[in-house]
């Protein structure tokens, strides 16, 4: 696997300041992150007051893509504004269960871009909203109808660029030595996070009978155990 260096790409590196041997500016390891989980937290401010809203997102290339409605909201003014804003991603991984509450943790990926809002217009918009699709309801926009012009009108896409991140995690088993003085007959450990899609629910007007789409079958057979849960677990 290539590693490309976050901080390379930027001008000026954060640095955490906190556990600093926690930050990570390993490239795949944020696009792994990024790729694998569905929502961000899109944090602005508006008129003097901190906003943060949840979105649904996608990786494009070197780009967050993210959408709204063209009659207004923050994200827009924030872009109009060219205004710097802070998306953040976070995947919890699992709870570390140590003989003390204090040494007790999580295992997590967590990480922050900062930039400028940027539209994307004319057909790229077109083919961003399709990106958009094709990361939340993989293979959806083959088994619906195309979009009207009014809708795609109404909705606008801006997209963050990956040039001013930094990411944090921690993959690792509970904090113990042979001679720390603690309990070891005290139960201690990671329980990983599994999570799973459960089964389709049709909607009230759906006729009895119809059959489950593609899109939805490959969504809930999907593999749901993430093996490096597994890895982490059995290092613990």
């Amino acid at each position: 696997m290539t590693t490309n260096d976050t901080a390379s790409r930027t001008p000026a590196p954060r640095r955490v300041r906190r556990m600093s041997e926690r930050q990570t500016t390993d490239r795949d390891a944020l696009f792994e992150l990024l790729d694998t989980e569905l929502v961000g937290h899109l944090a602005v401010a508006a008129d003097g007051v901190p906003i943060v809203v949840p979105m649904g997102y996608a990786r494009d290339g070197e780009y967050v893509l993210v959408h709204g409605s063209t009659g207004g909201g923050f994200a827009l003014r924030a872009a109009s504004e060219r205004q710097t804003v802070a998306f953040a991603v976070t995947a919890l991984d699992g709870l570390v269960f140590a003989r003390s509450l204090f040494d007790s943790s999580m295992n997590y990926r967590s990480a922050v871009a900062y930039g400028v809002l940027e539209p994307v217009e004319g057909e790229a918009a077109d083919a961003a909203l399709l990106a958009l699709s094709a990361r939340l309801m993989p293979g959806r926009a083959d088994e619906v109808r195309a979009m009207a012009r009014k809708e795609v009108a109404a909705t606008r896409v801006l997209r963050l660029r990956l040039d001013d991140v930094v990411m944090k995690t921690r993959a690792a088993g509970a904090s113990e030595a042979a001679d720390d003085g603690e309990d070891h007959a005290v139960w201690a450990g990671v329980v990983p996070l599994v999570r799973a899609w459960g089964a389709p629910e049709p909607s009230v007007l759906t006729p009895a009978g119809t059959p489950t789409p593609d899109s939805v079958v490959a969504l809930t057979t999907a593999g749901a155990r993430d093996d490096r849960l597994a890895e982490v677990s059995s290092d613990s």
